[in-house]
């Protein structure tokens, strides 16, 4: 090398060893604050542990490198999964219906909301502006219904019981409910005992349930929100199932909803004919 390319003076470059620098990251490592190493209080969710070997099979091959552009006869399996969960769900729940389509809670939420706006728009009903939502609702629950431009109206919870006020119920509700949102165990960790009763309350004036699916885990498999009277729902699959939970996901909150507001869900959703399966972009 030519003497004029050469250094006169060694680089002011911080250096450490080897191990210096891996003991320097685990240390960093070591601060992080995960459900591996702490409990993790937010009760309003269901934040448990997903076992890492979902994570390994989600990352297989045909999942992780399949491009989001391959034509569906050349995804026939990937598709056969997508449609089989589907109808899992929709069996889990007691729904007729169900779209993979959202990417996170919120977003399913949002979706299920809009169903509910969308099929009283198509009925003619457009008076119905109000959204009944308990006071101990889930945070998102009273942002997706003013997102969807209805007015919230709080219910209060009976402080001996821990359910929705009854009485308050009733009087809440009129020709302007277009709904009610609930989460069921609620917030409280407490399960609606009446929630036959608060249905036919709601149904009776027209309005629709939403099932808030943030604590499903308490009653999956032993009973299903379509049979508890609900119309429309969302899961998280990071908190019901097994996919990653929180640092940006991949997140999933699938919409599931029952004969009446089944065509209200959001497409893409699979299908499946005689030739196999295939993205249905729109009603049939």
């Amino acid at each position: 090398m030519e003497k004029k390319l050469l250094r006169e003076q060694l680089p002011n470059i911080a250096e450490m060893a080897e191990l210096d620098a891996v003991r320097y990251f685990t240390r960093l490592s070591q601060q992080n604050f995960s459900i591996e190493t702490n409990f993790y209080p937010l009760g309003s969710c269901t934040m448990k542990y997903n076992p890492r070997a979902a994570k390994a099979i989600a990352s297989l091959p045909g999942y992780f490198h399949l491009h989001p552009m391959t034509d569906e006869m050349h995804m026939q399996g990937h598709l056969e999964n997508l449609f089989e969960l589907q109808e899992m769900i929709a069996e889990l729940t007691g729904m007729s219906g169900v779209s993979l389509t959202p990417m996170a809670g919120a977003q399913g939420e949002f979706a299920g909301v809009a169903m509910i706006k969308s099929y009283h728009r198509d009925r003619g009903d457009d008076a119905r502006t109000e959204m009944l939502i308990p006071d101990a609702a889930h945070g998102t629950n009273p942002a997706s219904a003013r997102m969807c431009e209805f007015d919230v109206v709080e219910i209060p919870t009976c402080t001996k019981t821990g359910d929705i006020d009854l009485i308050a119920l009733k009087k809440a509700v009129g020709p302007k409910t277009a709904g009610i949102m609930l989460t069921n165990p609620s917030t409280f960790g407490v399960f609606e005992r009446e929630i036959k009763k608060i249905a036919e309350i709601v149904h009776k004036a027209g309005g629709l349930l939403y099932y808030d699916g943030a604590n499903l885990n308490a009653i999956l498999g032993k009973v299903r929100p379509g049979d508890m009277g609900f119309d429309v729902m969302h899961l998280n699959c990071h908190k019901t199932f097994a996919t990653p939970h929180g640092g940006g996901g991949p997140g999933s909150g699938p919409v599931a909803a029952n004969e009446k507001l089944k065509d209200y869900l959001p497409t893409p959703i699979v299908g499946k004919n005689q030739q196999g399966y295939y993205w249905v972009t729109q009603k049939e």
